[in-house]
């Protein structure tokens, strides 16, 4: 194991004792560390990530702002977060700095963020199709729910001569004549 590979070691075990339980550090792989700054959920919060390359400490960490959770963030107020952290990472050369630099951040926070509005509007830059529809055309199209029956009943309602829906006009007329021709007629008396 070489020299820059024990230091981070011995940083890592630094960082998991320091922030044990404090939620808004989070240790995604032994050279990638992330802290959450402000409020959840509110514009004036980012999640800055640190990204260490083999020769750390004694090459430059990398600093990104790219987690989803910055979506909000202006891209003024990321490269002034970005250049500011990086700007301090050269007071640390050849030492760790992790710690240092998430505490410098939270130390300076209200003057890295002062750029970042309370709230944001989200204007969509691009719009692929918009339809508008007319409230009246669709009054007239109400749709008719069927009713749902259950086996049982489908099977009574056939037995009973078929869906009233169905049939046809006159379908329980009775012939008179036929009938007539069947009974026989009225004997006169």
């Amino acid at each position: 194991m070489g020299e820059n590979a024990e230091l981070q070691e011995e940083e890592v075990e630094v960082l998991k004792s320091i922030y044990d339980g404090d939620e808004c550090y989070s240790f995604l792989k032994s050279t990638q560390h992330q802290y959450k700054y402000g409020e959840d959920g509110k514009s004036r919060s980012f999640i800055l990530e640190i990204n260490w390359p083999e020769s750390y400490p004694n090459e430059p960490p990398a600093i990104n702002l790219d987690a989803f959770y910055n979506k909000h963030i202006l891209p003024d107020v990321r490269d002034i977060i970005i250049k500011s952290v990086k700007d301090e990472v050269e007071n640390y050369l050849g030492m760790s700095m992790t710690y240092s630099l998430f505490e410098w951040v939270k130390e300076n926070f209200d003057s890295l963020i002062e750029a970042q509005p309370e709230v944001i509007e989200i204007v969509c830059d691009k719009v692929e199709k918009i339809k508008i529809e007319d409230d009246q055309e669709n009054e007239g199209k109400v749709k008719v729910k069927k009713e749902q029956l259950t086996k049982a009943q489908k099977r009574r309602m056939w037995d009973k001569g078929g869906a009233e829906d169905d049939r046809e006009r006159g379908w329980d007329w009775v012939d008179v004549v036929k009938h007539l021709h069947q009974t026989g007629g009225k004997e006169d008396s």
